[in-house]
């Protein structure tokens, strides 16, 4: 196909290999799309606004709503609610071979069966408004890969969310959030992982900022500016590998795999000496915990690149790669439409050669369910490398 010729929205007939799987690209439902697939009573208990969700406000959050300015849809449309937009920038132009979608926004209601519907009706929404792969579809390419959103915090109403849609051929994984209490190791999750093992399926947690009570918060209160609040997310994350870790999770799923999205991933070293040396010490204590902290992380946990913290001496990033084995345990990411925005030709600057092909394809393909070595060829389409 040439560029003139992508409106058409027909997939060429050869394969092209994947080089390129972006962990992170985040649809948006046009205002009123998820509201003719909730229940009356769900209904009522949601309003669905889109891009002013925030409460630290991104650089020039009035004018961009911590978006991409140049991904605004002609006409009015909100940045992630065009997938043929998507398509074009993300993957013709940028390189992305197959996108993780990981829809974002409502869903964080006080109320767990509220959630629940929402994330249940998102599901519907995105299947027929993305991954729709006939010809003339939403996927007509047959690059997108759905998560299956599911309120962690309904254990049961989960559950039979990820059996109901488990098998579409274009789901890829479970999404959840990090914000609920208890943390994940509590044994009432249990039937979310279960579901999720028996699937085949990783469980991604990506950022969220909830609302009231559930706004992420380190224990010295709430953070003053954006600034610290970003760093936060790391903080909850940190504390969720723990209880994973330390309450004895992979010893009760050992297949299980979880993904922290936009929850930064250099922390993870340090965080693994300190867990490796504690459990050394006092491990008769856990005695269920039967192996090195640091070996569930290298064998059950991801991070994505985005956001990719790095010094201004690159060799001491290079350094950090190295020791914490990212070949292992990290996959490429964009967070395409937001302000954070990293490009895959960018990131692949970063990345030590001898890892690239494994956090840029291999990983994401070994992690993520539906995920194929080739998709159709399209003329004109950017390599990434």
């Amino acid at each position: 196909m040439t560029v003139n010729e992508i409106r058409e929205r027909v997939a060429g007939t050869g394969q092209a290999p994947v080089r390129v799987v972006d962990s992170d690209i985040h649809p948006v439902a046009k205002p009123g799309a998820l509201k003719e697939y909730l229940s009356d009573t769900a209904r009522r208990a949601f309003d669905h606004k889109v891009g002013d969700t925030i409460f630290y406000d991104a650089p020039d959050y009035y004018h961009a709503k911590a978006m991409r300015t140049d991904t605004f849809v002609p006409g009015g449309g909100f940045p992630g609610s065009d997938p043929e937009l998507a398509f074009r920038q993300q993957i013709f132009e940028a390189g992305s071979d197959v996108g993780i979608l990981e829809p974002g926004g409502g869903g964080s209601h006080f109320l767990p069966e509220v959630n629940s519907a929402v994330r249940s009706a998102t599901n519907h929404w995105l299947a027929g408004h993305w991954l729709d792969d006939k010809p003339g579809g939403p996927n007509w390419h047959q690059r997108w890969r759905g998560s299956i959103c599911v309120a962690i915090e309904d254990p049961a109403a989960a559950a039979a969310e990820i059996e109901q849609w488990a098998e579409h051929p274009y789901m890829s994984q479970v999404l959840i959030w990090a914000e609920e209490r208890p943390a994940w190791g509590d044994p009432k999750y249990d039937p979310v992982w279960a579901a999720a093992v028996k699937h085949g399926l990783p469980v991604a947690c990506h950022l969220s900022r909830n609302r009231h009570e559930r706004l992420p918060m380190p224990q010295s209160g709430f953070p003053s500016y954006n600034h610290d609040f970003m760093v936060t997310y790391s903080l909850l994350a940190a504390n969720q590998v723990q209880s994973l870790i330390f309450d004895g999770v992979f010893e009760r799923f050992p297949t299980l795999q979880i993904i922290f999205v936009e929850h930064a991933f250099t922390w993870i070293l340090p965080l693994m000496w300190r867990m490796d040396a504690m459990w050394k010490a006092r491990k008769s204590d856990v005695p269920w915990v039967k192996r090195k902290p640091s070996e569930y992380v290298k064998d059950n946990i991801w991070f994505t690149t985005q956001p990719l913290d790095y010094p201004e001496d690159k060799l001491e990033l290079t350094n950090a790669l190295e020791w914490m084995e990212a070949d292992k345990i990290l996959l490429f990411s964009s967070d395409y439409p937001h302000w954070t925005y990293d490009d895959p030709r960018w990131v692949l600057k970063h990345i030590p050669e001898r890892m690239r092909q494994a956090v840029m394809r291999d990983n994401g393909i070994a992690v993520y369910k539906n995920v194929p070595q080739t998709v159709p060829a399209i003329e004109g389409q950017t390599l990434a490398y």
